[in-house]
């Protein structure tokens, strides 16, 4: 590898994760140059790997992630899980191994927002740890570095200390990520960056396990479902039933009645798709838990983007259908706007149960491709099937060198046998 050149390897788990180093790949090159040495240019290369996200083993990743900077001949690899991981019930955000400038980042433990920017920093703190070292005299002097540069380029990294995975932000203060150096006989990890609160830090890991199942990609698989409660929906507002119950119910009923219909179309949707994890499955205690949060809540994000959808198509549909005189003559009291509101609202209502047990969703692959615990049986099913292919590979190898063997010792005997 040219002295002039340093190349940073990023591995990524499929899916969400591939997406999001795609979108840093022309940024990061001049950000290293930045933050790291500008002595270098810096290329960036980055792969899809699915032992990256198989694997809820942070030394297994660490692992993998040498062996693929050693076979691509990188100076520096990170490899990014969607998968949460832990040291004990601690979640673990980063972990750096110095001496052969490897290192990881699990999304989740970098929560929900502002996840570009945060992956932008982790990624450019770590490689930082690894050129210059995780000591205290080491961190001090790159930050002494960064503070010299009298240039405006890059402010917001010259306001990021040099023991810090990510900038200072209003949520890093209600869940601050620690820096820590682990014990000796973790002889792999240098520097490891974690969630001091367990609370905060599951709360953190949960929504940012959210993310990472994108909920709004799974929207498109619930288009057989609004068309079919909206149909359903617009025939029943022309009854003066659907009108009276409105008018009837208080605020905090309606309020009550949307909660209890959108659980019950998430829990439908659970059951119907069998996306719960159960014990039986096998697997840590606290990860199933864990994953099975993050389905249900991907799902209620989703179910509530749905519920909000329905409303205006059902406001539209009211102020169309039903006119103001006829409301007059049906419903007794003060008649107005307000009233093809609740309206509206009620029928969002009625019909979101009616969506939730007619119908099914358009696309289950979608849905079911939204939840960790069937990405990683997915995963582990390409990994079997890696590891399989390379056996038969060795093994057909093998017997294609015992083959010439037997033919060399067969001309060796033929001729022999001549002479």
């Amino acid at each position: 590898m040219s002295q002039s050149i340093k190349t940073l390897g990023l591995i990524t788990a499929p899916g969400y994760p591939n997406s999001l180093v795609k979108s840093l790949k022309n940024e990061l090159p001049d950000l290293l140059k930045y933050y790291v040495n500008e002595k270098y240019e810096w290329n960036l290369e980055y792969i899809e790997d699915a032992l990256t996200g198989g694997t809820g083993n942070s030394s297994e990743v660490i692992g993998a992630t040498l062996d693929k900077k050693n076979n691509k001949e990188w100076d520096f690899a990170i490899s990014l899980t969607d998968l949460p991981l832990f040291k004990g019930k601690k979640p673990i955000v980063a972990e750096a191994f110095e001496e052969e400038n490897v290192a990881l980042i699990s999304l989740p433990g970098l929560g929900s927002a502002a996840m570009y920017k945060r992956i932008r920093e982790s990624i450019l703190q770590l490689v930082n740890e690894m050129y210059y070292g995780v000591s205290d005299e080491d961190r001090e002097q790159a930050e002494e570095r960064i503070q010299s540069k009298d240039d405006d380029a890059h402010e917001e990294l010259k306001n990021k200390e040099s023991t810090r995975l990510v900038g200072k932000r209003a949520f890093e203060m209600l869940s601050p990520i620690q820096r820590e150096t682990p014990e000796e006989n973790e002889s792999k990890i240098d520097v490891r960056f974690t969630i001091k609160s367990r609370i905060s830090g599951a709360l953190r890991v949960l929504s940012g396990m959210v993310r990472a199942n994108r909920p709004w990609s799974m929207f498109p698989a619930f288009m057989k479902v609004i068309i079919f409660a909206f149909t359903t929906g617009s025939y029943a507002l022309v009854f003066p039933t659907l009108w009276k119950l409105s008018n009837n119910y208080s605020t905090w009923r309606m309020f009550i009645l949307s909660i209890i219909c959108i659980l019950a179309m998430v829990i439908w949707i659970i059951l119907a798709h069998q996306l719960w994890e159960k014990k039986s499955d096998g697997g840590n205690d606290y990860i199933r838990k864990l994953y099975n949060a993050a389905t249900f809540f991907t799902l209620l994000f989703t179910v509530i983007m749905y519920y909000f959808i329905l409303f205006i198509l059902f406001s539209a549909a009211v102020i169309i259908l039903i006119p103001m005189g006829m409301l007059e003559s049906q419903l007794s009291g003060s008649i107005g706007y307000i009233n093809y509101f609740y309206i509206a609202w009620t029928a969002t209502s009625v019909s979101t149960i009616i969506g939730a047990l007619g119908s099914a969703l358009e696309n289950e692959e979608v849905v079911l491709a939204s939840t960790y615990g069937y990405r990683q049986r997915q995963r582990y099913e390409k990994i079997k099937k890696s590891e399989e292919e390379k056996k038969e590979a060795k093994e057909e190898k093998q017997e294609a060198a015992e083959e010439k063997l037997e033919a060399e010792q067969e001309k060796r005997k033929a001729e022999e046998k001549q002479t």
